[in-house]
């Protein structure tokens, strides 16, 4: 029978530095719940908003994998390994921290905000050379499928990651009933709504509610049009 953990939107973590609003659905910063410290390898999933103008300075990361989701706005990124870039919403980036890298990511504009989600995913191999890929986003919302926008290899669609973990966005402009099937066993999902309402095996989830499923092969989601939803598949075990 399949395991579950519902995260309510209003129960997350959250961080407001007058720049920077953010709410975490798992133990980050001054953020800390022992009963919220990842999903699998899922280890971070915080949900930014940014004022005009500002943004993170320069700062390391090591042994993860970083992917960025922009929202609303544009986020401006620059990293020790040269890379100088904007991500813009139906866009995806993902780093792999590995042997050590330096970035920075700014709101590129001062008059408006920017609106993005970073993710952590813990890898399954350390010590990698650190690499970074950004791409446009294919074909969300079209036909109301789930697209998929990551996965562990170069040769699949979207970008990819040091882990056997794949990533599905939707977009669903009117009512949809779907099945997600898992890739791997002993995999989970996470699904995060970004927006609307949607039903997963029956529990009912609204605007940035989180739900975790897992010790299943599948999952039934019933999406509301307007909905917008990001699928989490991740190793529960590392």
């Amino acid at each position: 029978m399949a395991q579950t953990i519902l995260h309510k939107a209003g129960t997350r973590g959250h961080a407001d530095h007058g720049w920077l609003k953010s709410f975490h659905t798992f133990s980050f910063a001054n953020y800390y719940n022992p009963e919220r410290m990842q999903f699998g390898a899922l280890r971070v999933l915080n949900d930014d908003q940014v004022s005009g103008g500002m943004g993170f300075g320069k700062h390391p990361h090591n042994d993860m994998e970083i992917i960025s989701i922009a929202l609303e706005g544009e986020l401006q990124h620059e990293d020790s390994m040269g890379n100088q870039a904007v991500i813009k919403p139906g866009e995806i980036q993902v780093m792999s921290a590995g042997t050590g890298i330096y970035h920075k990511e700014l709101n590129k504009h001062a008059d408006q905000e920017v609106k993005f989600l970073q993710i952590w995913v813990v890898p399954n191999e350390k010590g990698v050379t650190p690499r970074y890929d950004q791409i446009e986003i294919p074909n969300v919302g079209k036909n109301n499928q789930l697209v998929q926008i990551l996965s562990p290899s170069p040769e699949d669609e979207g970008v990819w990651i040091h882990q056997e973990a794949w990533f599905h966005l939707g977009k669903f402009g009117q009512d949809t009933e779907l099945e997600y099937q898992l890739k791997q066993e002993g995999n989970g999902v996470y699904v995060f709504v970004l927006k609307g309402n949607l039903e997963v095996n029956g529990q009912k989830l609204e605007t940035r509610d989180g739900y975790g499923i897992w010790e299943t092969s599948s999952i039934d989601i019933t999406a509301s049009a307007g909905a917008e939803v990001l699928l989490m598949e991740v190793p529960m075990d590392i």
